[in-house]
């Protein structure tokens, strides 16, 4: 099959959908919150967000990280080349045997409540955690962790167990290592909630309806550069289409995120006057997981099978108009440690065929059904029924393993529940993505140890498992370079050789925009949109 032709093919299977989302947008289907958010001037950026900001408490995992960013710091920071930069400590030293590490506290800084932010107040913050600490067990530091402790106003040091080389980029991304003002703790405990989101860092969280919108203003206080706008307005609008219609009436300023706009509209407005568009490096991988405790994928020519009849070229150009560019691996060979030699599975239905014959399963027509041992081959795969991407996505991939003979139930549910579903190996196929920059390739691999995401459940059924597991422990502690790459290459090489993913995209961020906004880009961290760097075009 030719990609053009493909193409054409995985756009029907929603035809009719986008025809019914484009009468709504000529019919003029935007309808406005019920509670009108303040009035935009010269000096606001409206944004929009496809649902409400929940719970902001950096210690937990249930609120929108662009928001968490906007409202609080940790210790350091992440560079977009990946460097470390001060932020709550404006200096730091690592012990030579690589166990120690020893930060001086940035003076005069308090919280937005006017709370002192100095190493003590550090110190609260972590104990909150550690209080916490079984939640938080899928960041080996934690494991590792010895002591956190502050040793005057200024200084505050971390004691680990073995030394630990992302110990700095977990302390820099955007949770759980943020700090809350002590005052809004619970009897000195985050576990159970906060009574408001109070941080140090450039916004203040002044106005929020649930469901409909929240207002930011400029953190006035702020130690670092602050902000060209006085103020965010965020816009909850869960619809598509509807997000673009309000952008268009000039209800909004921007649009930002990797499903938050999609390539069509990015297309149309590609050489607009008005409206600009933005598209960010790779930032991680968009997969189908398969499950081996399933008896069918138990068999790892089964699983290959799938591999070779997914065809990533034609979902890049079909789906994203190449925007996200086809996934030969787990990591794009741009992250670190994974620029490794491992060859792709080509998009080859013959081979996917021989494999599935030499599996064992036979069939008696080309429609006849996938048949062994009196069994038909039957599998379920589970999307975020909030991405329209992983629809359309499910529908290419039932119809191509159809051809083999694989009947595919294609099942969406809400996040909530497809992440419930997903973490305890509810499944057959899910969709699931890798956790990009700069959370990839460390922590994503180490958290596949343990109940997380659907990794650990996905991979129970390797014979190889207790092998990758202990390598990737062995990654996380090891000094010497050399042996850390050599390490990598054994759990990249075993988790491609099993076939346990199958690459779909490599992810990007998108940005929508009205040109009246200066500044609009992208960060090594993916989750955080750049606020602090737009700027009103006069």
């Amino acid at each position: 099959m030719s990609i053009k032709f493909a193409r054409r093919s995985v756009i029907k299977l929603l035809g009719t959908a986008l025809f019914t989302l484009s009468a709504g947008a000529m019919l003029g289907s935007y309808t406005p919150a019920a509670s009108a958010a303040p009035v935009a001037d010269e000096e606001t950026l409206t944004f929009l967000n496809y649902r409400d900001l929940r719970d902001l408490n950096p210690h937990l995992y249930g609120g929108e990280m662009f928001a968490q960013e906007m409202l609080f710091e940790g210790l350091v920071t992440l560079g977009n080349d990946g460097s470390y930069h001060p932020a709550v400590a404006e200096s730091w030293t690592i012990s030579p045997d690589g166990r120690v590490y020893t930060f001086k506290i940035r003076k005069g800084m308090t919280f937005t409540d006017g709370e002192v932010l100095d190493a003590y107040a550090v110190e609260k913050n972590f104990d909150a955690l550690i209080d916490n600490k079984k939640r938080h067990s899928w960041l080996e530091m934690m494991r590792l962790l010895v002591s956190a402790k502050a040793t005057d106003a200024e200084t505050f040091v971390i004691t680990m167990k073995e030394p630990y080389y992302p110990m700095l980029t977990e302390l820099a991304v955007t949770r759980p290592f943020a700090f809350v003002s002590p005052k809004v703790m619970k009897d000195g405990k985050t576990k159970d909630g906060v009574t408001s989101f109070i941080g140090s860092g450039q916004w203040i969280l002044k106005e929020h309806v649930i469901d409909e919108y929240s207002v930011f203003e400029r953190n006035e206080n702020y130690w670092g550069k602050k902000p060209a706008y006085k103020r965010v307005i965020v816009k909850v609008i869960p619809d598509n289409q509807t997000r673009i219609l309000a952008l268009e009436k000039g209800e909004a300023d921007l649009i930002w995120g990797k499903n938050m706009v999609d390539a069509d509209a990015l297309n149309k407005y590609r050489d607009s006057d008005k409206f600009g568009i933005a598209v960010s490096d790779p930032t991680s991988t968009r997969q189908i997981v398969l499950n081996t405790n399933n008896e069918f994928l138990r068999d790892a020519n089964v699983r290959r099978a799938l591999q070779h009849a997914t065809n990533k070229a034609v979902i890049s150009q079909g789906v994203f108009h190449g925007l996200e560019p086809a996934a030969d691996t787990l990591y794009a060979k741009s992250i670190p440690y994974c620029n490794i030699d491992l060859k792709p599975y080509e998009a080859n239905m013959k081979k996917a065929a021989e494999l599935l014959e030499q599996a064992g399963w036979k069939r008696d027509g080309r429609r006849a059904p996938l048949m062994k041992d009196g069994k038909a081959m039957e599998l379920n795969l589970l999307y975020n029924s909030n991405s329209v991407s992983e629809k359309t996505i499910a529908e290419y991939l039932q119809s191509e393993f159809g051809k083999l003979g694989i009947k595919v139930t294609i099942r969406g549910e809400e996040e909530q529940s497809y992440r419930d579903n997903m973490k305890n190996g509810h499944f057959d196929l899910v969709f699931n993505i890798c956790w990009g920059t700069p959370y990839d390739p460390q922590s994503s691999l180490a958290a596949m140890r343990q109940r997380v995401y659907g990794d650990y459940a996905a991979q129970l059924g390797l014979p190889d498992k207790a092998e990758i597991d202990k390598a990737i422990t062995e990654i996380l502690t090891s000094t010497d370079e050399t042996r850390r790459q050599e390490l990598y290459t054994f759990v990249l090489k075993h988790l491609h050789d099993d076939a346990v993913y199958i690459p779909i995209t490599y992810e990007t961020n998108k940005a929508l925009f009205n040109k009246k906004v200066g500044g609009v880009g992208f960060l090594s961290n993916q989750y955080e949109v750049p606020f602090g760097d737009m700027y009103p075009v006069k």
